[in-house]
C-alpha cells in the first residue's frame, strides 16, 4: 500500500477547508441576503399562502333628490361566510343553519365541505339583520357574518326608469344606477386572518383590517315634492282612463334642471323582475317618439314671429275648415272650419289651415332651419341612457304637403324631452338648454362636492322680443282657446295642446291618439315647464285639451305652490264658453273635518287626498268663483 505524504495531506485538507469555507460562505451569503434583502418578500409570501379575506362591502352612494331626500339608499343585508376547513361538525353544522335559513340542509352541507379556503353561503347571502343575529347566537365554528347592504327605494316606483336599479352584488343594471355605477358603488374592505392548511388559526399573528370606501352620494335635479304630484296626477289617470301610457316631464325653463319625470307603465326598482324587460328598460320620456301633434305649432309660431312673417294682433285669415295643398286636402279639427280670424285667434283655436299658411309663408328652408336649431333630429344629450333623437323629413324629400303638415306638427316624429326643450327656449327669452337630472356628486365621508354640473346653453334661437310674444300668444291659448282645461286661478299659465293620430305599418289608426299638453307658469316670469301626454286613453273624448290639458293644470298649479312661487294678480280672465256656466263661489273648508264639509255644496265635486280626517289645505282657495260642478282638492291630515 502505497504511504501518502504529510504534504499531500496537508494540501488536501487545505483544499477541503477551503472548499468548505467557500460552501459556508456561500450559504452565509444567501442566508444574509434573505434576512436582510428577501425578508419582507418572503414573509409576504408567506402571509399570502396563510391569509383568508373576509370581504366587506362598501355602502352603496345615496342618491339624493335637490333638497337632499333619499330617493334611494341602503339597508343592512348581511352576508355568511364559511371556512370549510373550520368547521369541525359539518352535519350538524349544516342542520343548524338549514333551520335558521329556512334552507336545505343537504345543500348547505355540500357547500361547508367543500375543498375551498372560503365559501360563500348562498341561502345566507344579504339576509335580514334578524336572522344574522340569530346565526351568530349559534356559535358555530369555521361560520363569519360579513355586513353588507341591499339598495332600499323609500318612493317605491317614483322616478323608476330614471333611477334603473341594482343587481346582487349591488352592481348598477340600468338608469342612473349604471350610469354613475363607478362613482357610487365604492371599494371593497376586508378582515384578513391567517391560518395554517388545516384551516387552524395561526397564534400569534394578528388579523388586518382594511376598511371599505363607501360610494360617492348622487344629488339629482329633481324635487320630491314636484314629483309626487306627478306620481298622484298619473296614477289618477290610469286608474280614470286606463291607458297605453303616460308620460310627463317637468323642467326649469331657465337652466334645463329636470324637476319631475314619470311614464306608466311603471315599476318598483326592488321587484324589477316582476315586470317584462321592455318596461324597465324604456324610460319613455326620453326613448318614445311619435307625431307631436299641435304641440308642435309652438316652432312653426316662433319662426314666423322671429322672421317677420305674421303680425299676430293685426293679420287676418279665414279658414274654411280645410286647405288644399299639393293635390292633398288637409282638414282642421273644426269641421266648417273657424271662419275669420286674426292670427292670435288661429293660435288659440289651434287651426291647422292658418299653420299651413305660415308654413307656407317661412318655406321648407326657413321653417327645418328653426325646428333643427330648436333641436329636433338630434338628441338632446341629458344625462340618461337610451335616447332617441326622432325623426324629421330629408329636406330634399320635402314638397308643399310635407311643408304644410309638418308646420302643424304631422309627419315628424319626435321625442318628449326635445319638446320640453324646445317650448322652454320659445318661453325662457331665446335660449336652448341642454337638459340634465344629476347635480352634484358628494363624498359622504368629507362632505365635500366632487363634482358639480351647471346649465349648458346651447344656442340662442330666437329673440326675448319674440319669445315675449310666444308667452303672451300661449297664455291667451289658455285664457280663451284650447287650453281652458289648463287654467289654474292667480297663476298665468300659458301652454298648447296636443292631439295626435297615432300611424302603424304607414296607415294612420282609428280612434287611437297621443293626447298631450305643454305648459308654463308664470307666464310673466317662467319657473317650470311641464309636458304631459297620455296614449290612447279609454272612455273619454280624443282632444288634448279635453283630456290631457287639464292634468297638467294640476301639475304645474300645485308644483308652483310647493316651489313657493307667488300668485299673480294680473291674470287674463278665462273666456267661458257659451252656452255659459254659472259660477259659485269656493267655500273654506280648510280646519274641517271630513263629516263636516261632505256634501256643504253639492254643485262641486271634492277631491280628498291624504289620510287624516282634518282639512290641512284646500284648492282652489275659499273666495274663488269656479264654474258649477267643478273639482275641489281636498288635502287630509
Amino acid at each position: 500500500m502505497k504511504r501518502v505524504s504529510n504534504v499531500t495531506v496537508r494540501k488536501r485538507l487545505v483544499i477541503t477547508l477551503l472548499v468548505g469555507l467557500l460552501v459556508f460562505g456561500v450559504i452565509d451569503a444567501r442566508l444574509g441576503y434573505v434576512q436582510f434583502f428577501s425578508g419582507d418578500w418572503l414573509t409576504a409570501r408567506a402571509k399570502n399562502l396563510w391569509s383568508r379575506d373576509i370581504t366587506f362591502e362598501p355602502e352603496r352612494g345615496k342618491i339624493v333628490d335637490r333638497n337632499g331626500v333619499a330617493i334611494a339608499s341602503n339597508q343592512s343585508a348581511p352576508t355568511i361566510y364559511v371556512i370549510p376547513r373550520q368547521i369541525e361538525n359539518p352535519a350538524n353544522t349544516a342542520e343548524k343553519l338549514a333551520a335558521v335559513l329556512n334552507g336545505s340542509k343537504e345543500k348547505i352541507y355540500e357547500q361547508i365541505t367543500k375543498k375551498s379556503s372560503k365559501e360563500r353561503l348562498k341561502e345566507g347571502r344579504k339576509i335580514s339583520p334578524d336572522l344574522a343575529n340569530k346565526v351568530r347566537k349559534l356559535n358555530l365554528k369555521g361560520v363569519y357574518i360579513a355586513e353588507d347592504s341591499k339598495r332600499y327605494y323609500p318612493f317605491g316606483s317614483y322616478l323608476s326608469q330614471v333611477l334603473g336599479f341594482t343587481g346582487i352584488d349591488n352592481q348598477g343594471l340600468t338608469g342612473l344606477e349604471l350610469t354613475y355605477d363607478d362613482e357610487l358603488k365604492g371599494k371593497v374592505g376586508s378582515v384578513q386572518f391567517y391560518s395554517d392548511a388545516k384551516g387552524k388559526r395561526m397564534p400569534n399573528m394578528s388579523d388586518d383590517y382594511v376598511p371599505p370606501e363607501n360610494g360617492l352620494n348622487l344629488k339629482l335635479t329633481v324635487d320630491t315634492k314636484i314629483q309626487t304630484i306627478i306620481e298622484r296626477e298619473l296614477n289618477n289617470a290610469e286608474k280614470k282612463y286606463n291607458p297605453d301610457g303616460i308620460i310627463a316631464i317637468a323642467m326649469n325653463p331657465n337652466t334645463g334642471e329636470i324637476l319631475g319625470m314619470s311614464s306608466r307603465p311603471t315599476f318598483n326598482p326592488a321587484k324589477y323582475k316582476n315586470v317584462p324587460q321592455e318596461v324597465y328598460n324604456r324610460n319613455l320620456p326620453i326613448w318614445s317618439t311619435y307625431e307631436p301633434g299641435s304641440t308642435f305649432k309652438i316652432i312653426t309660431l316662433a319662426a314666423a314671429l322671429q322672421e317677420g312673417k305674421v303680425n299676430l294682433e293685426k293679420d287676418t285669415f279665414f279658414d274654411p275648415g280645410y286647405v288644399k295643398v299639393g293635390g292633398a286636402t288637409l282638414h282642421c279639427w273644426k269641421r266648417g272650419g273657424h271662419g275669420s280670424e286674426s292670427f292670435l285667434e288661429v293660435v288659440q283655436n289651434s287651426c291647422n289651415p292658418g299653420f299651413v299658411e305660415l308654413g307656407e309663408r317661412l318655406g321648407k328652408n326657413t321653417l327645418f332651419k328653426y325646428i333643427r336649431e330648436f333641436g329636433f333630429g338630434q338628441k338632446t344629450g341629458i344625462d340618461l341612457s337610451g335616447e332617441s333623437s326622432g325623426i324629421l323629413f330629408n329636406l330634399n324629400r320635402v314638397g308643399p304637403v310635407e311643408l304644410a303638415t309638418t308646420a302643424f306638427g304631422q309627419g315628424v316624429s319626435v321625442t318628449p324631452i326635445q319638446q320640453v326643450a324646445a317650448v322652454s327656449a320659445a318661453i325662457n327669452g331665446g335660449t336652448l338648454y341642454q337638459p340634465y337630472i344629476a347635480k352634484e356628486l358628494d363624498d359622504p365621508a368629507t362632505g365635500k362636492v366632487v363634482m358639480k354640473k351647471t346649465p349648458v346653453a346651447k344656442r340662442k334661437v330666437i329673440s326675448e322680443k319674440t319669445s315675449k310674444e310666444i308667452r303672451h300668444a300661449l297664455e291667451t291659448v289658455v285664457a280663451q282657446g284650447t287650453g281652458k282645461n289648463a287654467y289654474v286661478d292667480s297663476y298665468r299659465i300659458g301652454g298648447k295642446t296636443g292631439t295626435a293620430q297615432k300611424a302603424k305599418n304607414g296607415r294612420y289608426l282609428e280612434n287611437n291618439y297621443v293626447l298631450s299638453f305643454v305648459g308654463f307658469a308664470p307666464a310673466d316670469d317662467p319657473q317650470i315647464v311641464v309636458y304631459f301626454a297620455i296614449d290612447n286613453p279609454k272612455n273619454t273624448l280624443q282632444f288634448g285639451g279635453q283630456t290631457a290639458a287639464p292634468i297638467a293644470g294640476n301639475i304645474i298649479g300645485d308644483s308652483l305652490r310647493a316651489m313657493g312661487v307667488s300668485p299673480r294678480k294680473n291674470q287674463i280672465e278665462k273666456e267661458i264658453s257659451y252656452p255659459q256656466v254659472p259660477l259659485v263661489e269656493v267655500p273654506d273648508l280648510v280646519g274641517t273635518s271630513k263629516k263636516d264639509f261632505l256634501g256643504v255644496d253639492v254643485n262641486l265635486k271634492l277631491d280628498i287626498s291624504g289620510k287624516g280626517d282634518t282639512v290641512l289645505r284646500q284648492d282652489p282657495e275659499p273666495g274663488k268663483k269656479v264654474e258649477i260642478g267643478s273639482t275641489v282638492r281636498v288635502y287630509m291630515h
